[in-house]
């Protein structure tokens, strides 16, 4: 296929397999967002938890990338990473973050602002030893988003860190670890014909939720 203006602009998607309102959502964005996963883990959506992190640096240029949920509660949205690559030091300068999560399967996007925070090292440390041992050892031997200088030279790093740690229980490197995103807005988005979207947000205000529709 030859791609063109016209290819591109001729992709359209008319939506028409749900509705949401006002008075079909759960009152408690967390769980009104929890419904929704389910749905997305009982329509086995490949990594439903796939999402989108946008952060900014000091300046405000943002940047955004793909990582994956890992845990939800009251409190917020978690993720784990390396503390010193491009998203870690854009953090610490601009701790405001913006994380969305797209279902195409069921024409479902859910959009959350709010402020981002570091997971206690407990929880890290859990999380860190839960993972399969190839992550951790990946995890001490990337220095993520930072220039290297060949394929080989990661593996063999990787091959010496098999090595050194075989048997032996690996330790968390202190640059590696857990975000917290606690909300401020969640935004539910459904698909509806015409793109006529349904849109309704919460926003945090003075402790509590307050919802809206929003024209699409």
């Amino acid at each position: 296929m030859k791609l063109n203006k016209e290819t591109i602009q001729n992709l359209r998607q008319d939506y028409k397999s749900a509705e949401l309102s006002e008075q079909d959502v759960v009152k408690n964005p967390i769980a009104q967002f929890e419904k929704w996963f389910a749905d997305a883990i009982e329509a086995q959506i490949y990594e439903p938890n796939v999402m989108t992190l946008a952060t900014a640096d000091k300046s405000g240029r943002p940047n955004a990338r793909i990582v994956l949920l890992k845990g939800v509660d009251e409190q917020g949205f978690s993720f784990y990473t390396n503390y010193l690559s491009q998203k870690g030091k854009e953090i610490k300068k601009n701790p405001f973050a913006c994380l969305v999560f797209f279902w195409a399967e069921l024409e479902r996007q859910v959009r959350i602002e709010g402020k981002i925070e570091k997971l206690d090292k407990e929880t890290s440390e859990q999380y860190f030893h839960s993972r399969p041992i190839g992550s951790q050892i990946g995890a001490i031997a990337s220095p993520q988003s930072q220039v290297i200088d060949d394929r080989e030279s990661l593996e063999a790093r990787v091959q010496e860190l098999t090595q050194q740690y075989e048997g032996k229980q690996i330790p968390k490197p202190a640059h590696w670890g857990g975000y917290i995103v606690k909300p401020t807005s969640i935004e539910f988005w459904q698909g509806r014909p015409s793109r006529l979207h349904d849109r309704i947000k919460f926003t945090l205000v003075n402790g509590s939720w307050k919802i809206e529709r929003l024209a699409p």
